[in-house]
C-alpha cells in the first residue's frame, strides 16, 4: 500500500467574520402568512372559491393570490402586486 497524505484544511473563501446577514424589514407580515396558509388548506379541501365566477380554485398560485388579497383587505403587511 502507498503512503497516505494528510489533507490540509482550506480556508473558507469568505471569512465568517465578514459575512453579514441582510438587514431590513420582511416583505410580508404574519397576517399574510396565516391567510395564505388558510387559503391553501381550503383549496386542498376543495372549499376555496374564486371571487367572480364562484368556481372552485384548483391552482396553487391562485390560492396564494387569494390569501394575499384577503390579508391586504384585513390590513396586513403585504406589498402591492
Amino acid at each position: 500500500m502507498g503512503k497516505r497524505r494528510a489533507r490540509r484544511k482550506r480556508a473558507p473563501l469568505v471569512p465568517s467574520a465578514t459575512v453579514k446577514k441582510k438587514k431590513g424589514r420582511s416583505r410580508y407580515g404574519e397576517k399574510a402568512s396565516e391567510k395564505v396558509g388558510k387559503a391553501l388548506h381550503e383549496m386542498k379541501r376543495g372549499e376555496l372559491k374564486s371571487g367572480g365566477s364562484g368556481k372552485t380554485v384548483t391552482s396553487r398560485k391562485q390560492a396564494i393570490a387569494i390569501g394575499l388579497s384577503e390579508a391586504r383587505e384585513a390590513g396586513g403587511k403585504v406589498p402591492r402586486p
